[in-house]
């Protein structure tokens, strides 16, 4: 299983850290440790090992896209079930999640499907493994926080479920911006 994001820097992933390890402490929620803070582009897909060399090719389709700045935005939550970072609106993110799914539409014997929902880019802190009454317990304590954080995103990366986590296999960089 695969899935392809902007994988955010330590420093940020590490104050991400924080509230995920209080959610497995509190409410017994591992999911959102099993992978690096991350912005979903491709939700997780099957695909046959032997085809990563290609994908990693299609990637290097984006190697024009020059890093650009992102900025957190607090809390929020997709009722009832996840709390996450949110993000500040950022034209060139969209336009990267936009140039992602047309080369998956072009590569159809990838057999890759793109999220038909809008794209709401966040950094999951808990989510399938967050149950109802956790979450009304929760929210409010994370309602309440903020969360303020800025950096460059440098590229883009496809992860792989290893069979307990999911690992950066991966990094296609961005041109540094001018």
């Amino acid at each position: 299983m695969y899935f392809v994001a902007v994988v955010l820097p330590e420093r940020i992933n590490e104050k991400v850290l924080v509230y995920k390890q209080l959610m497995r402490e509190k409410y017994g929620c591992r999911v959102g440790l099993k992978s690096p803070a991350h912005i979903t582009l491709v939700p997780p897909f099957w695909m046959q090992e032997d085809a990563e060399a290609l994908l990693t090719a299609e990637l290097g389709k984006l190697a024009p896209f020059s890093s650009f700045t992102l900025s957190t935005n607090n809390f929020d939550a997709f009722k009832p079930r996840t709390i996450f970072i949110a993000l500040q609106p950022s034209g060139p993110l969209e336009d990267l999640k936009k140039m992602t799914d047309e080369i998956f539409r072009d590569q159809p014997h990838l057999r890759i499907k793109t999220d038909t929902r809008p794209f709401h880019p966040h950094i999951t802190i808990a989510t399938r493994d967050l149950h109802k009454k956790s979450f009304a317990e929760a929210w409010p304590v994370f309602a309440g926080k903020t969360f303020s954080e800025s950096w460059m995103a440098e590229g883009i990366s496809l992860l792989k479920h290893n069979g307990l986590a999911w690992d950066v296999i991966f990094t296609h960089p961005f041109r540094k911006a001018e």
